[in-house]
This record gives structure tokens, C-alpha cells and sequence, in this order.
């Protein structure tokens, strides 16, 4: 089957353009022209990553961002023409996994959809310190691989497709120093750029979901990188 893809652009033109080429790969799509009927898709369709614009009319992108994030961790890719390092950092810390700034290349957006689905939902294949198959366990942390929800104890944390990649690596490897580019270059897939700094706004998203009663999970090594404790009870 199919993976649905949501287009979510206030301007014709680009959602034509996108669904021409994205079909062309065998997606199915669904639009949508504002950001209500965006939230208003999303709950009827349930597609499995969305394409937002952040400048629509009514509710905006961040918005659409925010309520989303609320009970879904499917991937999501900003299309804006705000290009400033504050307006991706917001983004990517709102729970977005890409960000391309218009204008585009049809094909480079084509190929971001591809490389989100593909790194999302082939996620915990192969893996042989999967316990039963569908999880990963360190100390009091659960990371289920068939919901894609960590759990602390009983309670469940929604994760964003980057947090729970890198979670991913972190609890296959408790203890392990992993250094910004290894971080990276699991969770977006990509060559790490020294001047990026999406990793340290991921790990600052998952303290600040994981740390309670004065525990520290993810730990800084200054100069070497960050490390999931081992004892975390």
C-alpha cells in the first residue's frame, strides 16, 4: 500500500507541483489549503508524513506543528520561505524533522520525503538486542519499536522520528559516548555541518521530557559528546 503524504501550502501552484512528482513515486496525497483543514485532514486521512508550510492563513505551520505533536510522531518536513537559523531552529524544536526553504528543487523535496519515510518506518529492523523482538530496554526506560513510544516506568513520552532515531542508538548502546556527527548523522541521515547545532536542540527536547525527581538521563561530556546512563532507575 501506498503511504499518504499531506501537502499543507495556502499556494496551488506548489501543492501541483509536489503532488505531480510525489505521485510520480507512488505516493498517494492529500492536501490541504490552510492550516485548519490541515488539522481537519489529519485527523480523517492519517497520513503518514506531513508536508507543512509555516505562512498559511487562519491557523499557521507551527500551530499545525504543535497539535500534531500532541498524538502523533509521524514524520514531518517544514516547506517555508523563512530562511533564518531562528525560524529552522523553532521549527525543528517545535518537533519538525526537516526544514527546505522555498524556493525548492521538486526532486530534492521528493528525495527528503523518501529518506524520512524510509529511515521512519524501517526503523528496528534487524536489531539483535531487541528484547522479544519490539523492545529496547535501559534501567527504567522502554523504547517500543512497533509504537514508537518510549516509556519511563508506565508512563509513555511521544517522540519526534529524530528523537526516538537517536533514542534508538542511545539504549542500543547504554554507557557509550556518541559525538555530535555520530548523533546527527543517525538521526537526519546526513553529513553533520560543524555549524549545526540541531543536535544539541534534540537532546535539550529530550531532557527536558525525560529528567524528573532531579535524574539526569542523557549526560554532556564535555569535548567527547553525550551518553545514556546505564542506572537510570
Amino acid at each position: 500500500m501506498a503511504y499518504k503524504i499531506l501537502i499543507a501550502d495556502d499556494e496551488a501552484e506548489i501543492r501541483d507541483v509536489l503532488r505531480l512528482y510525489l505521485e510520480k513515486d507512488g505516493y498517494e496525497v492529500i492536501e490541504a489549503a490552510d492550516g485548519m483543514e490541515a488539522l481537519e485532514v489529519m485527523k480523517r486521512d492519517k497520513p503518514d508524513l506531513a508536508v507543512l508550510d509555516i505562512m498559511m492563513p487562519g491557523v499557521d505551520g507551527y500551530r499545525v506543528l504543535r497539535n500534531l505533536r500532541e498524538t502523533s510522531n509521524i514524520p514531518v518536513i517544514i516547506l517555508s520561505a523563512r530562511s533564518s537559523d531562528s525560524d529552522k531552529i523553532l521549527g525543528l524544536d517545535l518537533g519538525a524533522d526537516d526544514y527546505i526553504v522555498k524556493p525548492f528543487v521538486p526532486l530534492e523535496a521528493v528525495a527528503r520525503v523518501n529518506s524520512n519515510i524510509r529511515r521512519f518506518y524501517a526503523l528496528g529492523a534487524g536489531n539483535s538486542q531487541v528484547s522479544d523482538g519490539r523492545e529496547l530496554c535501559a534501567g527504567e526506560l522502554k523504547l517500543d519499536l512497533e509504537s514508537c513510544l518510549l516509556y519511563r516506568g508506565e508512563e509513555p513520552i511521544e517522540l519526534t522520528s529524530v528523537e526516538f532515531k537517536i533514542m534508538k542508538l542511545f539504549m542500543e548502546n547504554p554507557g557509550k559516548v556518541f559525538t555530535k556527527q555520530q548523533l546527527f548523522e543517525q538521526g537526519w541521515g546526513e553529513t553533520y555541518m560543524l555549524s549545526d547545532n540541531n543536535v544539541m536542540v534534540c537532546i535539550s527536547k529530550l531532557r527536558a521530557k525525560l529528567d524528573h525527581d532531579g535524574r539526569e538521563y542523557i549526560t554532556t561530556l564535555r569535548g567527547l559528546g553525550y551518553r545514556l546512563e546505564k542506572d537510570n532507575r
